[in-house]
């Protein structure tokens, strides 16, 4: 089984060695592992693990092996935490279950009804379709389903049709080391080139050295340039968080590429929407904001924007202020991207979900055509698209 778990990290790029798989079962011989999965989760990670950007991986590589084999006794039941127990349902619904159940029609119903609730509930609810609780139809709650609703008190979204999200969540920065996969996204990126020749001349012009020797009737005659460079100048806007999990991978690796690809490349996080602020660390986003008008007067109009998010939210964020899904917002997300492109003439948006499925989520026919037909899908052939654009518009 061991050994089973061992490839598996291995299998994913995680760095581990046949001698910590073997230290591993000395440990376990010797009962350092105890007799839970916990105790023997921290065990194996302190003793496979490295490097602290493999945490995420390690930890979600271990929930999907392990999942299920950690048994509890009936006589230990009372040591669960009490939050715990709050998740004592969870709805499933089909098609048209779904489609039977009705919105309450917009973001300010939704946050006068959740005032109403908030006044009169006194105790938990759920399976319903009124309170605030777990597992019903309710717009309020956890575990269950609405077309729009506050999500509150969940791990992860479901459904992706949260209105609100009322739980502080933690994001991971993007690794910028990845190398796997990301070769010919170099490839693609570097259809996005600018060179020009500045600095030390320290390269041979050749042809115009033999034209000059020539025309000094053969005595050499040395031409020296400055070497060419890619001078262009990129800003990466990254969607992390949310429905953004289901592409991270694929999201590191064009990081990775760009950050290897472009000298001179400046990027910052945001969730969802673009709006009056964005971060540049996750683990301190809440801490640690720049607001998006520095960001707009501190690079010149010389820079290619490149926003890179699955555009699948609800359209409330783009269009009504207070629509974030994490905190109440001033102004609409569709005012902050028209700033955006106001200052920066060459934009584009690449989004990882298929081009085929894009039909379906109403926000990302509203992004595509707020950026005129400039949205590309996060593919090779995509990627090159969106770079030719870059290039070509106002070069």
């Amino acid at each position: 089984m061991f050994l089973d778990f061992f490839l598996l990290l291995k299998q994913h790029g995680l760095p581990v060695t046949l001698k910590e798989h073997l230290v591993l079962l000395e440990a376990l011989e010797k009962g350092l592992g105890g007799m839970r999965v916990e105790s023997f989760y921290y065990l194996a990670r302190t003793i496979l693990i490295k490097r602290e950007k493999h945490l995420d991986k390690f930890d979600m590589l271990f929930s999907h092996y392990f999942r299920g084999m950690d048994l509890i006794p009936d006589e230990v039941f009372t040591d669960i935490p009490e939050e715990w127990l709050r998740k004592n349902l969870e709805l499933f619904l089909g098609p048209e279950e779904m489609a039977q159940i009705e919105a309450l029609g917009g973001l300010e119903a939704l946050m006068e009804r959740f005032k109403e609730l908030m006044a009169e509930q006194k105790e938990r609810h759920e399976g319903g379709n009124k309170w605030i609780g777990t597992g019903g139809r309710s717009p309020f709650g956890a575990y269950g389903y609405n077309p729009e609703g506050f999500r509150i008190g969940q791990e992860g979204s479901r459904h992706r049709r949260a209105v609100k999200v009322w739980d502080q969540r933690m994001f991971r920065n993007l690794a910028d080391d990845v190398e796997l996969n990301t070769r010919n996204m170099k490839m693609a990126l570097r259809h996005l080139r600018v060179f020009t020749r500045e600095g030390i001349a320290d390269e041979l012009d050749l042809e115009t050295t033999i034209r000059k020797t020539s025309e000094n009737a053969g005595l050499l005659e040395l031409e020296m340039v400055p070497a060419r460079q890619n001078r262009v100048k990129v800003l990466l806007f990254l969607d992390v968080g949310g429905s953004m999990d289901d592409h991270i991978r694929t999201c590191e690796e064009l990081f990775s590429a760009a950050k290897y690809e472009f000298k001179h490349l400046e990027y910052y996080y945001f969730h969802n929407c673009l709006y009056e602020s964005v971060w540049q660390d996750n683990y301190r986003r809440f801490s640690e904001r720049i607001p998006t008008f520095d960001v707009l007067h501190r690079y010149n109009r010389d820079y290619r924007v490149i926003i890179v998010g699955d555009a699948s939210m609800s359209p409330y964020e783009i269009t009504y202020p207070g629509g974030s899904v994490e905190h109440y917002n001033d102004e609409a997300g569709a005012v902050w991207l028209q700033r955006l492109r106001d200052h920066f003439k060459r934009v584009v948006w690449l989004n990882p979900v298929p081009r085929d499925l894009w039909r379906y989520t109403q926000s990302i026919g509203m992004l595509r055509d707020f950026f005129e037909e400039k949205m590309y899908p996060l593919t090779l052939e995509g990627i090159r698209a969106a770079m030719e654009h870059l290039r070509r518009e106002h070069g």
